[in-house]
């Protein structure tokens, strides 16, 4: 063959290539990538800044349980004329002061199902980041509006829980793009545990702006984070692979193949009727509702046991109440991998591995928050309460990925209707904390952690039986996600099936590739 008819094949079988692709994926992005020539993949720069998201998103939310601690205690006031006075900021009691933590769930819980249904639509990226940014603003706005009265401070409170609220199903949506079946649960994981580092640099970092500082800076400074990362996320970050021009072929390829989401297909409708009476979607609602009362339990209520039980200053609280959820990240981290690491060995189906660590989990939680009850000093209520947070780590390899098993498609709306439910412990539980808590007194507190403790044991009984980890019939609407196994039977029965410029001669030619032969067994792609 002549030069020149080399020369029009390999144009004419690129020019096949690239219309093969234009239908699957639509057009084909220019690559300028220059993370990739150090060989970081794109979609764990996707999780890394959703880490970080998830910690700026906890950082606003929590930042007001120490800052109301200091917006009620005792403070040196300086008048012009000299005189000195020592009175708080704000003399709330404890039911004031219950509404006000509360009140940011009262926002919060109305745009999940709308939230994870706009990032279905839409995409999760502009979506999340809309939801971080206008809490951003709303948070440093906090200080002055809360001078001018309680009911701005409670209004501020409602709109920021109004805006955050989008950002937990919004998520889903990117995972259920950049997240590969054998990589969910730590690349879920990872971002999630975002949120409990997040509460590990507020709770110490506002107590020490709060003492040495002021109460005001606070919110000051966790809003100004916020914003340069909105920045950071704005920039780096694409709702789809298809439509990022940092990946590599071989990344968007694997992924395309193992994920195989497409605009075509979100666009189905979501069969809410089969979602709302599937019994493994009430088991993740379920789980959710249990993980988030403990949860918001001591996110709201921990610095004042610290302080009011325990005895401790303001800044030592802020720092002991961290400990927690320095655990509680640990644990995270290595849940994922230990749930990849089972589900790939295939000695457990994915059902039992969800059961396995989210129920594990609850029975532990019930027994330390019974433990802080009974045995309440100094020593043991640090390292039960410590304990009881940490283990809750493990459900977020449990539940807290479930929606992308039962429904991959839906997860973001999945996650919306379950963090609907998960929220209404943020608005009972510091309620009720307040309604419980009058005298301060170490019986008051142990009410509260007994509560708790039975709350954990319904949630393990009920998770138990209802959940799993297999996708639903109604999960592929009229449009279906790639089935992996499915599709990888397909592609070794099909010689000429093409997936954007690699063609597949057959299964022996697939493996010796070595480019994408593995990645159907769920291995990671050659570097």
């Amino acid at each position: 063959m002549t030069e020149e008819g080399m020369v029009a094949e390999v144009e004419t079988g690129e020019a096949t290539d690239m219309n093969e692709y234009t239908q699957l994926y639509g057009d084909k992005p220019e690559k300028t990538s220059w993370l990739c020539k150090w060989k970081v993949k794109r979609r764990y720069i996707v999780a890394l800044l959703a880490f970080f998201g998830f910690c700026n998103i906890y950082m606003l939310r929590v930042n007001l349980s120490v800052a109301v601690v200091a917006m009620t205690s005792n403070r040196t006031h300086t008048y012009p004329n000299g005189t000195v006075e020592t009175f708080p900021d704000f003399e709330w009691d404890s039911g004031t002061q219950g509404l006000i933590l509360a009140s940011f769930f009262y926002g919060y819980i109305i745009t999940q199902i709308p939230g994870g249904y706009l990032a279905t639509k839409y995409g999760g990226k502009r979506i999340f980041l809309y939801g971080v940014t206008s809490t951003a603003i709303l948070t440093i706005l906090t200080p002055p509006l809360a001078h001018l009265h309680t009911s701005f401070l409670v209004a501020a409170r409602v709109l920021a829980g109004l805006c955050e609220g989008v950002t937990y199903p919004s998520i889903h949506a990117i995972w259920s793009r950049w997240a590969p079946p054998m990589e969910q649960s730590r690349i879920t994981a990872f971002a999630f545990s975002g949120m409990y580092m997040g509460t590990v640099i507020a709770m110490p970092l506002a107590g020490i702006l709060a003492e040495y500082v002021n109460w005001e800076s606070i919110f000051y400074v966790f809003g100004l984070i916020a914003l340069l990362w909105c920045l950071m996320w704005w920039w780096f970050v694409e709702d789809s692979p298809d439509q990022d021009r940092s990946i590599t072929d071989q990344e968007l390829e694997y992924l395309q193949n193992t994920i195989g989401v497409t605009d075509r297909e979100v666009a189905c409708s979501p069969p809410w009727k089969a979602m709302l009476t599937s019994k493994p979607v009430w088991a993740i609602i379920i789980a959710h509702f249990t993980e988030n009362w403990g949860f918001y339990t001591l996110l709201t209520s921990l610095p004042m046991f610290m302080r009011d039980v325990l005895e401790y200053s303001l800044d030592a609280a802020g720092i002991l109440a961290a400990f927690p959820y320095i655990l509680m990240a640990v644990v995270v981290q290595i849940s994922g991998y230990l749930a990849d690491t089972f589900r790939a060995d295939g000695k457990l189906s994915t059902t039992h591995i969800r059961k396995l660590f989210t129920c594990g989990a609850y029975l532990g939680q019930s027994m330390f928050m019974l433990l802080t009850a009974l045995i309440m000093s100094r020593g043991t209520s640090t390292v039960f309460l410590s304990l009881a947070l940490g283990l809750g780590g493990l459900t977020w390899a449990g539940f807290g990925v479930n929606h992308l098993d039962v429904a991959p498609k839906y997860a973001a709306i999945l996650m919306g209707i379950s963090n609907t439910v998960g929220t209404i412990p943020g608005i009972l539980s510091p309620a009720l904390t307040g309604a419980i808590i009058k005298d301060r007194t170490p019986e008051e507190w142990r009410t509260v952690f007994l509560i708790t403790a039975g709350v954990y044991a319904m949630g393990a009984l009920l998770y138990g039986l209802l959940a799993s980890g297999e996708k639903q019939d109604w999960a592929d609407g009229d449009v279906g996600l790639l089935d992996t196994e499915k599709e990888k039977n397909e592609i070794y029965s099909t010689p000429d099936k093409e997936y954007g410029a690699t063609q597949i001669q057959d299964k022996t030619e697939y493996e010796d590739d070595g480019a994408y032969g593995d990645e159907y067994e769920y291995e990671e792609e050659d570097e």
